[in-house]
């Protein structure tokens, strides 16, 4: 059936007489006389429309593009085995629940094969991977099991789950206990339900149906489809950020940098067994950490998202507009240097993000967790852009943030960005072949603090900007006890009038260039001598120190802008560029980093909240969003510019003293 009509244009003949023939095989196909699914982009398959609606939504709206197999109106879904009618059956009868159908109408059985990848592969010399869970593939139309000898852990789930597939939910039900649980963890995220409100849900339908065979409770029903998930790893970390207890530092139980223990401590000491073993409590802090490897092999498992992983190179409109990252220069400059990684569009492209948040919701609660989120930009904007296309790679625990010592945090990432740059063997459910899959991280997006992070270059103080880094220009407000940036005029052209109308800017003329970009590869040039340690073991004696003279209040000074800063503003006259780095960034431990052209991107939504909130809060003169004060304007007249925003000093009648009043000027004097 031709379904090149659902990537037309909406206005199109071809669409719409493609959507009337979607229409006529739905509803031919549908057990409902007058209804079927909806799959425009709004519904989502979800919803159930008479004809007129979902003609209406699909030429409106549209249809989902990833919908290529019609399985929810009644198209067979394409079996990932060579011959489309194989059964699965058990080689005796003493194993009745691994016979199975390969033409199930929920398509669970399909779901098993994908999420554990057992595909007969036709590349010569592979093994199939169906051999590792002892199945062979006959001849005929059957798929049998050998289950003589005892079965491997991963097969052991793998048959468990097929149990499950085949246990009915009820005598006469055309369900399976795990399809009940997993439509029930769909409605429990769908619907935002906590897993109190599940036990309710299941409560209720058990006393209903009391022959069904329902889990007793969420967390019953959680170990029946938890197989079917990838997991994740806890990882201890030291409380001060020194170290993670893993690899070769597995097995300690203290810090070997501050001599911090890895475990809660307690009043009462350690606690001892039978055998007078020390039984250690929970640890101090804990990374979770989400494998990247078999998350990205997911998405080539399965029909339905292997095809959308090569969008970018063979859907993409290519008319040198910027409608997404591959027409950007950074990734054809990584492509023009590495054309054996460009040749194949099914090597991914990643990009990283991570900012911190309080997950309690209160305000007056302090803490900070850090979600590290990977985005692949091989997949179509309107799929890729979906929180569900996001691949949460890690959680860095509160309850403060990591700070420049993120890099210990986000080692067994960069391991495992290592091990894909080199590829890693994958089965790509499309083609049904194995191929060697690479990514690369192309760039990082965050606000501008988390940048400072992530790059090890301070945004903050006299070298704020970290494109210009030890060639920024800046100036220190005496009155507003900040540092102001006004040197942008370097960036226009040498005979640009703006560059001598010094009274409209910072009372200088400016005639001075642009500065150059520091590329990657000259900043491991510079850091190559340095030595860098991580951990805030040697901060805490700081800030001790300065709980002492907690009564002592004074104003804030020059060289107190940020204890976070250590104190580099007072040395930075004499300081080498080196020297203001905070650390070498761990990115740079990736093979093609220092030749990125775009390593870290600044992201949108703080620059639109922030930034423009700023600027439209102090034109509009709006309550609590306007930058201009007093201060601002006696910074004014110490510059020496915009004369007519000077305050004036006004006579106040019937009092000895005297006070500033501003001025507000009805209108903006550019």
């Amino acid at each position: 059936m031709d379904k090149s009509w659902m990537r037309k244009s909406r206005l199109s003949q071809e669409y719409e007489d493609g959507v009337e023939q979607f229409l006529n095989f739905a509803f031919a196909n549908s057990n409902e006389d007058d209804r079927i699914i909806c799959p425009c982009i709004k519904c989502v398959n979800i919803h159930w429309q008479t004809r007129e609606t979902v003609l209406e939504h699909l030429v409106c709206d549209g249809i989902i593009q990833g919908y290529t197999c019609w399985f929810f109106h009644g198209e067979h879904v394409p079996s990932p085995i060579h011959e489309p009618t194989n059964t699965f059956a058990a080689p005796s009868s003493s194993n009745p629940h691994f016979q199975t159908s390969r033409t199930r109408p929920d398509s669970l059985e399909e779901l098993l094969w994908d999420a554990f990848n057992i595909h007969q592969v036709d590349n010569e010399g592979l093994p199939s991977t169906a051999d590792e869970f002892n199945v062979e593939m006959n001849d005929g139309c059957e798929a049998t099991i050998e289950v003589d000898e005892q079965p491997s852990k991963k097969a052991a789930k793998f048959y468990k789950l097929l149990e499950d597939m085949n246990d009915k939910l009820y005598e006469g039900s055309q369900h399976s206990r795990l399809y009940f649980c997993i439509r029930l963890f769909h409605l429990k995220c769908m619907c935002g339900m906590t897993a109190k409100g599940l036990d309710h849900l299941i409560e209720f339908l058990k006393e209903f149906f009391p022959s069904a065979s329902i889990p007793e409770s969420s967390r019953e029903s959680k170990k029946v489809i938890k197989d079917l998930g990838l997991g994740y790893e806890k990882i201890h970390s030291c409380p001060n950020d020194c170290m993670l207890y893993w690899e070769h530092n597995e097995g300690r139980q203290s810090c070997h940098i501050c001599g911090r223990s890895r475990w809660v401590s307690t009043d009462s000491g350690e606690r001892l067994n039978d055998d007078n073993e020390v039984v250690h409590k929970r640890p101090v802090k804990v990374l979770r950490c989400f494998p990247l490897i078999p998350r990205l092999q997911r998405l080539f498992m399965s029909t339905k998202t292997s095809a959308d992983m090569i969008w970018h190179a063979n859907g993409r409109t290519n008319d040198e507009l910027l409608r997404h990252p591959a027409d950007a220069e950074a990734w054809k400059s990584f492509d023009a240097r590495y054309p054996d990684f460009a040749s194949d569009p099914r090597n991914v492209r990643l990009g990283l993000s991570s900012d911190g948040f309080n997950p309690f919701k209160l305000l007056s609660t302090s803490y900070s967790t850090w979600p590290v989120v990977l985005i692949p930009y091989n997949l179509p904007p309107w799929i890729g852009m979906k929180q569900t296309s996001f691949l949460l790679s890690m959680i860095i625990p509160g309850d403060k943030g990591p700070g420049n010592d993120i890099d210990i945090y986000l080692q067994p990432l960069i391991k495992e960005l290592k091990q894909l740059w080199v590829g890693v063997e994958t089965y790509d459910a499309s083609v049904r072949r194995n191929f060697n899959m690479r990514a690369a991280l192309l760039w990082t997006i965050n606000d501008f603090s988390a940048y400072a992070n992530l790059s090890g270059w301070s945004t903050k103080g006299k070298y704020a900007c970290p494109c210009c880094a030890a060639e920024t220009s800046s100036q220190w407000l005496t009155n507003g006890q900040k540092f102001c940036y006004m040197a942008h005029r370097r960036w226009l052209e040498h005979n640009h009038p703006y560059r001598s109308q010094k009274h409209l800017f910072d009372s200088n003329i400016e005639m001075r260039g642009a500065p150059s970009v520091t590329t990657g590869y000259d900043i491991l040039l510079m850091l190559k001598e340095l030595q860098f340690s991580y951990g805030k073991h040697g901060k805490s004696k700081l800030k001790k120190s300065n709980n002492n003279n907690k009564a002592k209040k004074r104003p804030r000074q020059v060289s107190d802008i940020d204890l976070e800063t250590d104190d580099d503003e007072v040395q930075e006259e004499e300081s080498t560029e080196a020297a203001l780095w905070k650390k070498r960034s761990i990115f740079f431990d990736l093979p093609y980093w220092q030749h990125n052209l775009l390593r870290h991107n600044l992201d949108v939504m703080h620059i639109e909240k922030n930034v423009c909130e700023n600027i439209v809060g102090t034109l509009l003169n709006i309550d609590g969003k306007s930058k201009d004060n007093l201060k601002c304007r006696l910074d004014l007249v110490d510059m020496g510019i915009r004369r007519e925003l000077h305050p004036q000093y006004l006579p106040n009648e019937g009092a000895k003293t005297s006070v500033f009043k501003i001025i507000r000027l009805s209108h903006i004097v550019a």
